[in-house]
């Protein structure tokens, strides 16, 4: 036989579990803890003491209506006279008027006798009845036995008998319908794991925190509030429309981030003092929860299974009612037995009575009284279910209460379950809600991040760089440490992947910084922060995915000198997307736009009047409406970098001021529009490098005053006597072409200090190259030159010169003669170095120092 204890462990939950059951499900399993006690006790009852007790109902065989007699004497008859197994099993039945009575066995003869002695046998027998207490049925022990058990199961209702079981197995179908959604596999883990997550945001201390923070800067609100600032229940009761300090304020807002706009901030020593390992499990709750959320809010099984469980056991509770009710009046005390078993007892009928049937009737409507009970809890359990969309779940109250209102809604079986816990302890949900804020996760990310990046640390990772400028680069980072604005002699500014960039008013202590570089950081600024950086950044690089991340006072910097964007402008179906207007950069000299345009924005016309340089840098994408550059009158720099251009573009030639143009890494095959260069006078550089051009026209000599021709890259075979016209041409590069000679004409640039034909055929060196003594770099590299004329001792302004990459087999001692030329500037094999006398080589190695200061 099993123990309570035994059945009752079929309704036991982890403990942890028991936050998810309401009152009604508590209820209901202290009510199946009672109808187990119920039918345990009603079956140990049956099984001990459960009996039947029969006995036989006399049949009387005597005459209704007794005839008198002449003497006086009572008349009798014998009925009946059996012989069974020998003598004693022989049984008479004798009649005394209207009651019968089945005597003992006589033997035969005194039978036979008594026929010849009525008197006196009727004289015993009324003596005999007189004498005895009960009617004799001549029935031995075991037949008692026998028809006792027989009529227990043919007499007593099925009811009665079954009784304990019913109750068992019904109860046990309830509690596992209770339970069920606690061990289904596929809702067990979920709530399993949702559970451990709400008891570790429970007991955290960054809740704690958090919420005392809320408290602290609800008290402060009222004390310190900005200028134009709310009251707090309208500012949290705010949706969208809330978040800047002011209509000016260039802000991008988010409805995460609102709060922190239109209020100071206020220092909580106790929110500042976190542990760090409070910190690190607190980030790691942020990022479960997020999981989390994203696991379950995508699925309802968990409501419908718990709504299917109820309805399970409210149709039960029907059934059990129903059946139940109509069995309460077949339990009674007494009952009649026909067995059919004449031939063994000798009775026909039996009238028998059930001692455990008062005790069945108590506990069966007992039985009856809980389970509608029973029933009425579980249609209070559908009436919850379907009262209110239990799949939604509003963190309104909670958000009315804190500074946390961007805390959101959750739907599906994330909403039932904090329905579910709502049941249990409000306070639950409210302090799982930190964990669903991004305010709340921001704030402990600055709170760890501050902690983690001291002054001390920060000031070892500033460097110098390449203009001597000191600069710091932050890299992925959870937010910009306070004691950045503390380095006060910061130059360069780097954030680099840091999505949730704020910079605060402390940044007006920065006087030195330029040059901020926002990569893939859409930073927020404050409006004091804002009013600093508009007077005072004169140069911005912004990289970007989408054109929403470039932050929106990036536009209204007035005083900015260079602008950099790097990131996509152009979208799928070639439409543009449109920067904002530019307008309010009045002092903007330098944009620099490196993207996948196929026009140049009209928006750039915007800073037309003031711009020098403009350089756009595509990604291969052609770039084919160009009518915007005509209005560029004062731009004096122009690159069209990677833009697929195969000409050069007609709308150059309008811009008069033109001084420098750069047409790398184009299409480009001919360039006969360059007589159209002449009307640009300014243009002193052109950059035709890596492009397809074949052959360089005549008409380059009308482009007196270019000092800068860059041809590197192409396919050119030759260079034409044009070339060499140019006489105030400073710098040639013609490197990685197919040249096979250098002209004579060359000796006609008396003013080049540049020649660069790297990686050609070229295999003489003409006298006349070494008449350009004003020559300071020379690069001959690979090309097949077998030897170096002893003139190159006339270059003495000489300072690098390039030989590595072809068949020389020895240097010139004149190389000597080269006053500003140094080991570090010549670029040629070991050996070859080796083959240079000894005092050329000591020359060539002294410290530059010396010879240039002579020189000078």
């Amino acid at each position: 036989m099993f123990t309570l204890a035994e059945v009752a462990s079929l309704n036991d939950i982890q403990p942890t579990y028991r936050i998810l059951k309401p009152w009604w499900d508590v209820f209901m399993d202290y009510l199946a803890v009672v109808m187990l006690m119920v039918a345990i006790f009603a079956g140990t009852m049956q099984l001990t003491k459960d009996q039947v007790v029969c006995l036989p109902v006399l049949q009387s065989t005597v005459n209704s209506k007794a005839q008198p007699s002449t003497s006086g004497k009572a008349d009798f008859t014998t009925v009946e006279t059996t012989t069974g197994q020998g003598e004693d099993a022989s049984m008479r039945t004798v009649s005394f008027g209207s009651a019968p009575t089945v005597t003992p066995d006589v033997p035969l003869s005194r039978a036979t006798s008594s026929q010849y002695q009525p008197t006196e046998s009727g004289q015993e027998l009324k003596k005999e009845q007189k004498d005895s207490s009960g009617r004799k049925t001549n029935l031995d022990f075991q037949q008692y036995v026998f028809i006792n058990q027989m009529c227990y199961h043919l007499a007593l209702p099925w009811y009665s008998k079954y009784f304990p079981y019913l109750v068992l197995i019904h109860t046990i179908i309830l509690i596992v319908s209770s339970n069920f959604w606690f061990k289904y596999p596929k809702t067990c883990s979920k709530i399993e794991h949702f559970v451990s997550i709400l008891g570790k945001c429970f007991e955290s201390p960054w809740t704690t925190k958090a919420l005392s923070e809320t408290a602290c800067e609800d008290s402060e609100e009222n004390k310190q509030r900005l200028t134009g600032a709310q009251s707090l229940p309208k500012y949290v009761s705010t949706s969208s429309d809330e978040g800047s300090p002011s209509a000016s304020t260039p802000m991008i807002t988010k409805s995460g981030f609102k709060f922190s706009a239109d209020k100071p901030m206020i220092e909580v020593p106790s929110v500042t003092i976190l542990d760090k390992k409070d910190g690190e499990q607190a980030k790691a709750l942020f990022e479960k929860v997020r999981k989390f959320r994203a696991h379950v809010e995508d699925s309802d099984l968990i409501y419908k299974l718990y709504v299917g469980q109820t309805i399970i056991k409210t149709f039960k509770f029907i059934f059990i009612l129903c059946y139940t009710a109509n069995f309460v009046n077949t339990i009674s005390f007494e009952h009649i037995c026909n067995p059919k078993v004449e031939h063994l007892i000798g009775y026909t009928q039996f009238e028998c009575t059930h001692n455990m049937a008062y005790m069945l009737k108590k506990l069966l409507i007992s039985y009856i009284s809980l389970i509608c009970v029973y029933g009425f809890i579980c249609l209070y359990t559908l009436f919850w279910l379907f009262r209110i969309p239990l799949k939604e779940y509003s963190f309104e109250k909670v958000r009315e209460e804190s500074s946390f209102s961007d805390i959101p809604d959750v739907k599906n079986d994330f909403a039932f379950l904090l329905h579910m816990v709502d049941q249990y302890d409000q306070l639950y949900s409210k302090r799982f809600g930190v964990f669903l804020s991004e305010v709340s996760e921001n704030k402990l990310r600055e709170i760890s991040l501050n902690h983690e990046w001291t002054f001390e640390k920060l000031r070892q990772h500033v460097s110098r760089n390449a203009q001597d400028k000191q600069e710091l680069h932050l890299f992925m980072l959870s937010g910009v440490p306070d004691a950045v604005f503390d380095l006060t002699d910061l130059d360069v500014l780097k954030l680099e992947l840091i999505p949730e960039a704020k910079i605060p008013a402390k940044i007006s202590q920065m006087t030195n910084l330029q040059e901020l570089h926002l990569c893939h950081c859409p930073a927020k600024v404050e409006q004091t922060a804002f009013s600093f950086l508009r007077d005072h950044l004169r140069c911005l690089y912004v990289k970007f995915t989408d054109v929403a991340e470039i932050p929106a006072w990036v536009y209204l910097l007035k005083n900015l000198r260079e602008l950099y964007l790097i990131g996509n402008l152009n979208s799928e179906n070639n439409k543009m997307i449109g920067l904002e207007s530019l307008r309010e950069l009045r002092h903007l000299k330098i944009l620099h736009v490196k993207s996948n345009l196929t026009k140049i924005p009209p928006n750039i016309t915007d800073v037309a009047p003031h711009l020098t340089k403009l350089v756009i840098h595509n990604d291969g994408t052609k770039l084919v409406v160009l009518n915007s550059l005509k209005k560029m009158m004062n731009v004096a720099e122009l690159e069209l970098q990677n833009c697929e251009l195969e000409r050069i573009p007609h709308a150059i030639f309008s811009l008069s001021n033109l001084q420098e143009l750069d047409l790398k890494s184009n299409s480009i095959r001919t360039i006969e529009e360059i007589i159209s260069f002449q009307h640009l006078k300014r243009l002193t550089c052109l950059k035709l490098w890596h492009n397809k051009i074949v052959n360089i026209p005549s008409s380059i000599t009308h482009v007196k005053n270019l000092e800068s021709l860059y041809l590197s890259n192409n396919k050119l075979e030759s260079l034409p006597a044009a070339v060499f016209s140019l006489q105030k041409l400073r710098c040639l590069d013609v490197s990685y072409n197919s040249i096979t000679v250098i002209p004579m004409e060359i000796g006609l640039l008396q003013n080049l200090q540049h020649f660069h034909i790297t990686g050609n055929k070229v295999d003489v060196l003409p006298k006349q190259l070494f008449k350009c003594v004003k020559l300071r770099t020379l690069s001959l590299g690979q090309n097949c030159i077998t030897s170096i004329p002893d003139k190159v001792g006339q270059l003495l302004q000489l300072t690098h010169l390039e030989l590595k990459g072809n068949c020389i087999d020895r240097l010139p001692a004149t190389l000597g003669q080269c006053q500003l030329l140094r080991k570090s500037g010549l670029v040629v094999e070991d050996h070859l170095f080796d083959t240079l006398p000894s005092e050329v080589k000591e020359v060539l190695n002294q410290d530059t120092s010396i010879p240039f200061a002579n020189g000078i």
